[in-house]
């Protein structure tokens, strides 16, 4: 393990400066998941939550949320990003639904915080729109699965971790 790079010499935050640092095509891979009754799963298979579309909801408020990291999380930069694909599957042995965000960047810095921001904005406006009829609804598992480019290369999750 490295040393923290947003900390300088006397230990005080700071934007890592990447001016010397080669843009290269950047990619990172985030999942969550949101677990609810099944009832509440039913809903928003069948269309018939009260606010709309869960699924297309969640999917565009995650991309949003990509493009709007560097305002969330202070030491983020801002970042011209080329992709942000977000999905929802229905998870019956949950039950609830599976999310996903991949974000992709010709840059000189990576996109991991874009898309764990992705999913995890995705999975809140799940619960968001179906609160009302399921408040005990759990978040779980929001993790890195995957990244790749940049000076540290590739990382992949171990399966099932």
């Amino acid at each position: 393990m490295t040393g923290l790079t947003h900390l300088d010499a006397t230990g005080a935050a700071n934007l890592v400066d990447v001016t010397d640092k080669a843009a290269t095509t950047r990619t990172a891979l985030a999942e969550g998941a949101v677990v609810m009754l099944p009832e509440t799963l039913r809903l928003i298979r069948e269309g018939d939550a009260k606010k709309g579309d869960v699924i297309g909801t969640a999917r565009l408020a995650g991309i949003m949320a990509a493009k709007r990291t560097h305002e969330l999380i202070p030491l983020c930069h801002p970042l011209l990003l080329s992709k942000v694909h977000v999905t929802c599957e229905v998870d019956e042995a949950l039950p609830g639904l599976r999310l996903t965000a991949e974000v992709r960047v010709q840059g000189p810095t990576g996109v991991e915080m874009e898309a764990l921001t992705a999913v995890s904005i995705a999975c809140l406006t799940v619960y968001d729109m179906v609160k009302a009829v399921d408040r005990g609804m759990r978040i779980e598992g929001i993790r890195l699965l995957a990244k790749d480019g940049g000076r540290s290369g590739s990382y992949r999750a171990e399966a099932g971790a």
